[in-house]
């Protein structure tokens, strides 16, 4: 039986969330809000691919068709807002022979793939998947040339007490004594995710780069995403703003996002901010904290202290006739 593709119906949507919590290969942003959100803010058409095998889902594939300077583009995830994975998120394959696992996987990327270019016509199509999506070769068999990335992963499931003990010497003494009694951090509303975004975007301004995020599309991700997916830590000292960190979670994940930024406070604000979203998630028992990204030289002094795994995840693009057009186009985006 072949697998059968299709852009998600009302009912299939009505299911849709309930298949990304079922896919190990899922994130936050696969969720029916993160994609409307994602599409309202890029100014991009969703396509919310589906694969079955009968009545049975195998995958789903979030594609964003998007033109610019008049060339047709898709992309999962959308440029410029700065989303770290989405791509292609598996379903029921886990009990499979590897052959037929192998087999049903590659049957739905062909479809996914085939769907875009019948229906969207891309002339340059760049997807990033999940780091726990492992098998790009089914990508590559369509014409897709891949490439890697890195990030970083803590086991939060070991305890706080062990995972200290493994952080490096200075983040360990950074963080063992706890807060000075001048510093507070806590959850935020608006008004948390509104500071930590524009202290990025400030940052980013000073070095004369583009940051594409807004507090607008924060706001409206929050809103559409169940209740506690995303965070906003926020540390204050003498009662001032001083740093923080936007954060997306789900059941065994949370997803370092947005903050970080350099500050001149005279304490090691990113680390306390850090140590308290670890062992705010172990509370809620979470196992991995996701640091988003280990490919820059100058970050990774900073997140490698606290003894991650490093993980891969993977980039796959394709163009056509008009590449150098588009891709100049994904590279001002970006």
């Amino acid at each position: 039986m072949s697998i059968e593709i299709r852009s998600a119906t009302d009912d299939d949507l009505d299911k849709w969330n309930s298949y990304v919590e079922r896919s190990p290969q899922s994130n936050p942003f696969h969720r029916r809000g993160s994609l409307a959100a994602l599409a309202a803010h890029a100014d991009a058409d969703l396509h919310p691919l589906i694969g079955f095998k009968g009545q049975e889902p195998v995958g789903i594939f979030p594609i964003f068709a998007v033109e610019r300077l008049g060339v047709p583009m898709a992309f999962s995830p959308p440029p410029d807002l700065l989303v770290p994975y989405l791509g292609p998120a598996l379903l029921n394959m886990g009990k499979l022979k590897q052959r037929k696992r192998e087999r049903r996987h590659q049957r739905f990327v062909d479809g996914c793939i085939e769907w875009v270019d019948e229906q969207l016509d891309p002339r340059y199509t760049h997807v990033r998947s999940d780091y726990r999506y492992t098998d790009l070769r089914p990508l590559e068999w369509n014409e897709l040339a891949a490439s890697l990335g890195h990030t970083y992963t803590v086991d939060l499931s070991i305890g706080a007490d062990e995972l200290l003990g493994r952080f490096s010497s200075d983040a360990r003494s950074n963080v063992r004594d706890g807060l000075p009694a001048n510093c507070t951090i806590e959850e935020g509303g608006e008004r948390a995710i509104r500071r930590i975004v524009t202290q990025i975007y400030r940052r980013y301004e000073a070095q004369d780069k583009s940051y594409g995020v807004t507090p607008g599309f924060v706001l409206d991700l929050r809103d559409r995403l169940p209740e506690g997916c995303l965070r906003a830590y926020v540390c204050r000292i003498d009662g001032q703003f001083a740093g923080g960190m936007i954060t997306l979670e789900d059941e065994g994940t949370i997803h370092r996002w947005q903050g970080g930024a350099k500050h001149d406070a005279a304490i090691p604000v990113n680390d306390h901010v850090d140590w308290w979203i670890m062992r705010d998630a172990m509370d809620r028992d979470i196992d991995s904290y996701d640091l988003v990204g280990a490919d820059s030289r100058r970050l990774n002094e900073y997140k490698a202290k606290f003894d991650p795994d490093l993980r891969t995840y993977h980039e796959a693009e394709r163009a056509g006739p008009a590449m150098r057009l588009a891709r100049a186009a994904y590279t001002t985006l970006r």
